[in-house]
């Protein structure tokens, strides 16, 4: 018999807290395995799949799309070329997060520039007036 795990077992060895386990398996990335007796036994293989899930999220990817990439590898008409297509989406998506990111980064500069009187009243602070009167982009 395959040696299995409890959920804290299985959370300690895939660096992961309890809470974790649970709400994946809320959201269906994890199965939830039926109880022997008073615990419930997680299979080794959990403990790729949890730090797969980990990874996936460290490089932008959500719970949603994680779950899409691991029924890809499950799939067996599924090819590299599904995962790239996700991969170069993401790639995509993030390109534009930059971008919009870099505009905010350029406005808060310019905001911050307006500051000239570090000591005047928060009633007159110009950034936050700014806030009140954002100026409408032109077309």
């Amino acid at each position: 018999m395959k040696s299995q795990l409890t959920i804290g077992k299985l959370a300690d060895a895939s660096g992961v807290n309890l809470e974790t386990i649970r709400f994946y398996e809320r959201k269906g990335i994890l199965d939830q395995p039926k109880k022997q007796g008073a615990f419930r036994y997680y299979p080794n293989e959990y403990i790729t799949r949890i730090k797969f899930i980990k990874r996936s999220q460290e490089l932008g990817f959500t719970l949603s799309e994680t779950k899409e990439l691991l029924d890809l590898k499950i799939k067996n008409h599924a090819k590299c070329s599904d995962v790239l297509s996700k991969t170069e989406a993401k790639i995509n998506e993030i390109n534009e997060k930059i971008k919009d990111l870099k505009k905010m980064k350029k406005s808060l500069e310019g905001l911050a520039t307006c500051c000239v009187d570090e000591s005047q009243s928060l009633s007159d602070c110009p950034i936050l007036d700014s806030f009140y009167t954002r100026k409408e982009r032109s077309s």
